[in-house]
C-alpha cells in the first residue's frame, strides 16, 4: 500500500509540475525548483544520516536513504506554487503564505508518519519539520526576491 502512495504522489507531482510550467516567467520557476531541491537535499541528508528520522519505504531505496520523491520533486513543486502565489505579496503576505503552505505540508507529513511506513520519526517531531520547511521555503523566496531585484537593476543600467 505504501508503494501505491508513492506512485500516486509521483503522478500528482507530475500533474502539478505541468501546470506550474504554464505561466511565465519560466526561468523563475526553474530556478525556484532547482534551488529548493538543492537546499532540501542538503538538509535531508543530514537529518537521515543523524538518524533523526527514516524513510523505510522510498523510491530507489537501494541507492538513496532520503526521500528523493519529496526532496527532489514534491517539495520543490510546492515551493514553485508558493513563489507564484506570493509573487506580488508584501513581506507579511509572504510570511503568511509560507506559514500556510508549511502547515499543509507538515500536516500531510504527520499523517504519513502516523498511518504509513513512508516516514518514521525517531528524535524528529512535526515541529522540526514545520520550522525547517518554513525556513527553507522562506529563504528561497527571499533569495528569489533579491535575484529579481538585482536582475532589474542590471537591466536598467544596460
Amino acid at each position: 500500500m505504501d508503494r501505491i502512495h508513492l506512485w500516486v504522489l509521483l503522478a500528482l507531482g507530475l500533474i502539478l509540475l505541468v501546470f506550474s510550467l504554464r505561466k511565465p516567467p519560466i526561468k523563475d520557476v526553474i530556478l525556484v525548483f532547482l534551488l529548493k531541491a538543492y537546499f532540501s537535499t542538503f538538509f535531508g541528508v543530514i537529518v537521515v544520516e543523524k538518524h533523526l528520522l527514516d524513510y523505510p519505504v522510498r523510491f530507489l531505496g537501494q541507492y538513496f536513504d532520503t526521500s528523493i520523491l519529496f526532496e527532489y520533486f514534491l517539495y520543490p513543486i510546492m515551493c514553485v506554487y508558493f513563489y507564484r502565489t506570493s509573487y506580488h505579496s508584501s513581506f507579511f503576505g509572504i510570511v503568511g503564505q509560507c506559514a500556510l503552505y508549511t502547515a499543509a505540508l507538515t500536516f500531510i507529513e504527520v499523517l504519513y508518519e502516523k498511518y504509513t511506513n513512508l516516514i518514521t520519526y525517531h528524535t524528529w517531531t512535526w515541529m522540526h519539520s514545520f520550522v525547517t520547511i518554513f525556513l527553507l521555503s522562506f529563504s528561497v523566496r527571499m533569495l528569489m526576491k533579491l535575484i529579481n531585484r538585482w536582475e532589474e537593476s542590471v537591466r536598467w543600467r544596460s
